[in-house]
């Protein structure tokens, strides 16, 4: 049975450590979580330049790392190695660690910080880690389910959040769980205690306007309101380090692949859940499959497609805006 963050936490604080983790996945904000863990409390800082060892996967090799290791702390329960970007070691330098782990050292702890990609099971580490110590694969939370970990991490921290400012974030930072929970930060101290964060602190706080904003821009486009949709795409030509098209088009791509996924389902009861989103959202989602057939869609997404090789200049724009970039894009949408 796969651990959590909670639960590997949660054993830390007792004070009985393996002598190996590896923390792996596709989501890097868990690694760090539990990474910081280790780092801020495993260690007492006064003995942190005895007892603490932080290496680079790229500066060190697998042989200095067990050799960490086997150093007896000073003051410390434990010597620790934290290892960040672990998957720069060499493929080949992990049988050293299989070794080492067939009696591995009682005061040395080991933590592998492997991002992007995963050790491979069949090794003889990756059987020595497991066998020994904790293999902690982080879950990969997918677009539809980032405005319910928004939720969850507000509620966690003993506040509340509104649907809107929910989707706002969302919809604005996109699935980057690190930033989400940078912004979620800068937010707690403003709120009393179980306080509620509503769209008008998000927009102070966070820079994201609550009338002129992606989110807004795709209500629009849903409704094939002209006269909205170019009030939304004129402020974003005028502020574009707020409203960069390098974010927007994105965010517009997943609106056009959830209003297809609607067009289809066959139970339209189950489009929150299908969705991600807050049930109040789903007569939105409903509207835009109303007003564009899916062939349309297709067509949108092609434009999205054509107007980000342009933004990039992949393909030839002249000296054409981003703003009038995404003007013209607008304009063939909703035509």
């Amino acid at each position: 049975m796969a651990i959590t963050e909670k639960q590997l936490i949660d054993e830390l604080k007792t004070g009985r450590y393996k002598p190996v983790y590896l923390l792996t996945g596709e989501e890097n904000y868990y690694i760090d979580v539990v990474s910081d863990y280790f780092e801020n409390n495993v260690v007492d800082s006064a003995m942190r330049d005895f007892d603490l060892s932080v290496v680079y996967g790229r500066d060190t090799t697998m042989a200095n790392v067990v050799a960490d290791a086997k150093r007896y702390p000073m003051m410390s329960p434990v010597h620790l190695v934290l290892v960040k970007e672990a998957q720069d070691i060499d493929t080949k330098q992990w049988e050293t660690l299989a070794e080492y782990l067939k009696h591995p050292s009682e005061k040395g702890v080991i933590v592998f910080c492997y991002r992007h990609k995963k050790l491979d099971k069949r090794t003889a580490a990756y059987k020595a880690i497991a066998a020994n110590g904790v293999v902690y694969e982080t879950p990969k939370v997918w677009d539809n389910q980032v405005p319910s970990w928004i939720k969850s991490q507000v509620a966690a921290s003993g506040f509340s959040i509104s649907d809107k400012a929910t989707y706002l974030i969302a919809e604005s930072v996109g699935n980057d769980l690190g930033k989400i929970a940078n912004e979620l930060r800068k937010l707690f101290p403003l709120l009393p205690p179980q306080g509620n964060i509503d769209e008008g602190l998000v927009e102070r706080q966070i820079g994201i306007s609550k009338d002129y904003n992606v989110f807004e821009l795709q209500k629009a486009i849903g409704r094939r309101d002209p006269v909205m949709c170019n009030r939304i795409v004129n402020y974003f030509a005028a502020n574009p380090k707020k409203n960069p098209i390098q974010l927007v088009l994105p965010v517009l791509y997943g609106y056009f692949l959830k209003v297809m996924f609607y067009h289809q389902l066959e139970n339209k009861s189950d489009a929150a859940k299908v969705l991600g989103c807050a049930p109040s959202f789903v007569q939105d989602y409903a509207v835009a499959a109303s007003n564009y057939k899916l062939g349309k869609l297709a067509t949108c997404i092609g434009y999205l497609y054509e107007t980000d090789l342009r933004s990039k200049g992949v393909r030839n724009s002249g000296n054409v805006t981003d703003g009038e970039l995404l003007k013209e894009l607008i304009f063939k949408v909703i035509h």
